[in-house]
């Protein structure tokens, strides 16, 4: 009887879709190569090759708040797990008391007895055992302990959205520095070419529309100065903050595009793969699995319920009397309850733990569909990047050479000055363009290692504990 069964479904992992890849047609990103079924690092921030990056994603690791709350979760959910573990076994319990009463004599049935007045010492051990016959017990207890994955992997997903946000705000603070560098350069250029045209103006070689269409141009490159610094400002203010500092905190670290190297080689998971990696489908996973235990929990209801119950203690009218001869007392009892009637309570309450599960179920089998969803977006994104890398490279490249000719030239005196920074600000309209493409591509390569769960299995702590859950 102490084993007994379990009522309700046994959960198992839905099966993952029939696909082998994740986009209709073959993905080339450029000078990156895709290497399916390569595993990801967990700490794949360094592929990067920063070390900038990795002091910031490591001490923000050190002190999120979130990941403490996260943590804190997780602690919460194993200890009410272990605490409902004691449901399994006995319960003892020590119990004392003093009572002084007044007994009257009508209570057997002599009321001309006045009755007397006397302490009672009361001293005993109780114990009782709840025998798990129907698996209710069970089943609340894989419950927990679902619940308390699901909190496991809430934390896994916290640590993976923060280092994904950090690498991002890194990669976007590079390119925000270098076009704000970008546009004051080019800005400083129109100033110069400004100037001239005013001169010209004063000496009558040009008109007015000629000066004002200058000053047009050079008001609207200003107009973008504000805000990229504000951008900028901003990030900073980002970044501190995920380190776990105030906004207002100066960080040691400040990243250019020339300080993060794109990785080479992508590691790219199967579908099936990617299901057992993701935190979000296996959180999600974890509470389809508490719905279906809570199925058994809600069956077992419908049946009896077989407590034991004993006692042994000691009685006596003065504290010295106790554990005396004859003082000693005692009881032992089988109870059972079998819900008879309850308007249909336990019927209906195992119907909505049924629909509970379809509901949990269906979330998970949507999830999946979304995560493979944001594996395709992120490398048709990377293949549109590296095609929109090349032809901006190519247009930097004919800038550049058509500002070294231009260069030529005016050493030569075969142009003039005016000619001269038209082909600078060409040429850094070029490489604005191809900053803005590149730290694109970097971050959407940072994206992928998001999309594919980050790898936060090959965590060497994580390897290491006794209660590990199942790793892809």
């Amino acid at each position: 009887m102490a084993a007994g069964c379990t009522l309700g479904p046994d959960y198992r992992r839905p099966p993952p879709p029939a696909a082998s890849g994740y986009t209709a047609d073959r993905i080339r990103p450029g000078n990156q190569r895709l290497k399916p079924g390569a595993d990801i690092p967990a700490d794949w921030w360094r592929l990067f090759r920063s070390p900038k990056l990795k002091a910031l994603v490591t001490r923000a690791l050190a002190r999120s708040p979130d990941l403490e709350a996260a943590q804190a979760a997780l602690t919460a959910a194993r200890e009410t797990l272990a605490a409902q573990e004691s449901a399994l076994l006995p319960a003892l319990d020590a119990s004392g008391s003093v009572k002084r009463q007044k007994v009257s004599g009508a209570l057997f049935g002599n009321p001309d007895f006045q009755g007397s007045v006397f302490t009672v010492y009361n001293g005993s051990l109780n114990v009782s055992y709840t025998f798990d016959v129907f698996g209710g017990i069970r089943r609340q207890l894989e419950a927990k302990e679902a619940e308390a994955d699901y909190q496991r992997f809430q934390l896994e997903g916290a640590r993976l959205t923060l280092a994904s946000n950090l690498v991002a705000s890194a990669i976007e603070e590079a390119s925000l520095r270098e076009r704000l560098a970008l546009s004051e350069s080019m800005a400083a250029d129109q100033q110069q070419r400004l100037d001239i045209l005013r001169s010209q103006r004063q000496l009558g070689g040009i008109a007015d529309a000629a000066v004002l269409a200058e000053e047009a141009d050079l008001s609207r490159t200003k107009a973008t100065l504000p805000p990229l610094q504000k951008q900028l400002d901003q990030v900073r203010h980002r970044l501190a903050v995920l380190s776990g500092m105030p906004p207002g905190s100066r960080l040691a670290e400040e990243f250019r595009l020339e300080d993060l190297q794109l990785p080479e080689e992508l590691p790219l998971s199967v579908p099936a793969k990617l299901i057992a990696q993701r935190p979000d489908i296996r959180a999600q996973e974890a509470l389809a699995h508490a719905a279906s235990a809570r199925i058994g929990v809600a069956t077992t209801k419908l049946f009896p319920d077989f407590t034991l119950t004993a006692s042994v203690g000691t009685v006596a009218t003065r504290a010295g009397d106790l554990f005396m001869p004859g003082s000693g007392i005692w009881n032992t009892g089988l109870n059972l309850l079998q819900p008879v009637f309850h308007g249909g309570e336990g019927i209906h309450g195992r119907r909505a733990a049924m629909a509970s599960f379809a509901e949990a179920d269906a979330r998970y089998r949507g999830i999946v569909l979304q995560a493979m969803q944001n594996v395709a977006d992120v490398l048709k994104a990377l293949e549109a990047d590296a095609a929109e890398l090349a032809a901006r490279r190519a247009a930097a490249a004919a800038a550049g050479a058509s500002l070294q000719l231009a260069e030529a030239q005016y050493d030569a005196g075969a142009t003039s000055y005016l000619a001269l920074l038209d082909a600078r600000r060409v040429h850094a309209q070029s490489r604005l363009e191809l900053v803005q493409i590149q730290a694109t591509r970097h971050a959407d390569t940072a994206t992928l290692f998001h999309a594919l769960g980050g790898g936060w299995w090959n965590r060497r702590e994580d390897r290491g504990q006794a209660n590990t859950l199942e790793h892809p």
